[in-house]
């Protein structure tokens, strides 16, 4: 099991691409509440250390060119995000066998065009944030991730 932080990180991560992938190529504000839910910030006005690691993964993605944006809503949200062309052909394009899930019996049934958007990387993140598995949103993030980077998780 991975560290609590690493595991919110890559499902914020994956929230924020789902998000960003469903609006492309449209631009849009891209909120940290509705990524790691509300925030209570204190007497001082500051947000919790969970607002801030979810604020920290959007910029991280940013800097690792999987997004660009105009400017930040103070701590709280991009303004006018959209998606890099790296990641949405990442997202876009299919995923290794080993990481789909077993459907392939039930898929021969499916037309080609339907079994080729099942294996995509964005459908498996969408089944992962819906399975709420921790290692399963772990596993699909990390085969973006190192992508192209020779490196198996």
């Amino acid at each position: 099991m991975a560290d609590i932080h690493i595991e919110e990180f890559y499902k914020d991560a994956a929230i924020a691409l789902v998000h960003l992938y469903n609006a492309f190529p449209r631009r849009i504000n891209l909120f940290v509440e509705d990524i790691a839910g509300p925030d209570n910030p204190d007497e001082f006005g500051l947000h919790s250390t969970r607002h801030m690691a979810c604020f920290g993964t959007l910029l991280w993605l940013e800097e690792e060119g999987l997004l660009r944006y105009i400017d930040t809503i103070r701590q709280e949200a991009l303004d006018q995000a959209v998606l890099t062309h790296t990641a949405f052909v990442r997202l876009s394009a299919p995923a290794d066998a080993e990481l789909q899930d077993n459907q392939q019996a039930h898929d021969s049934e499916l037309p080609a065009t339907v079994r080729k958007d099942l294996s995509t990387h964005i459908h498996l993140i969408r089944q992962a944030l819906k399975s709420r598995s921790s290692d399963r949103i772990s596993k699909v993030m990390q085969s973006i991730f190192f992508q192209d980077r020779g490196s198996n998780y």
